[in-house]
């Protein structure tokens, strides 16, 4: 049976409103884009005049989400990921590959480049989609997993 992935129009809206005010709110109170992979690497490795604790508190907020939706809305976070580590090690190493190569990461160039309407990003946030949107064809259609 093929892998459905369900419909949530309106937590998904909140979602992304939650995303934007947070990275408005980021953009307002430090000058800072809300991109994860520049917010974890200022975190890991700190350079003069960074604020870690700033970085901190933001992956913090990442970590802690799951348990504040639990304990506000009484339902269990699901997440549907593969069982195959070697698989996720390569997608991840993939990933973060292709943040450092693209110069940024899909929140930092999806939601804060393309919101000030950066060329760099919009082509950057196409390659990506178009690059996520292959691999799942290939591999749902193609190699047949998640079937």
């Amino acid at each position: 049976m093929p892998v459905q992935t369900e419909f949530t129009p309106l937590a998904s809206a909140a979602g992304g409103a939650l995303i934007g005010c947070a990275a408005v709110l980021l953009m307002l109170m430090s000058g800072r884009i809300a991109g994860i992979s520049g917010i974890l690497s200022r975190l890991i490795w700190p350079s003069e005049g960074s604020r870690p604790f700033e970085a901190f508190a933001f992956v913090l907020g990442l970590l802690l989400a799951p348990a504040v939706w639990i304990v506000a809305l009484g339902q269990s976070v699901t997440q549907v990921m593969t069982d195959n580590m070697p698989l996720a090690a390569i997608a991840g190493l993939l990933v973060g590959f292709g943040a450092v190569y693209g110069g940024g990461c899909t929140s930092g160039h999806g939601v804060c480049g393309i919101s000030r309407w950066s060329k760099r990003s919009l082509v950057a946030t196409a390659v990506f989609m178009a690059t996520a949107m292959l691999v799942v064809f290939v591999t749902r259609h193609v190699l047949g997993a998640g079937s």
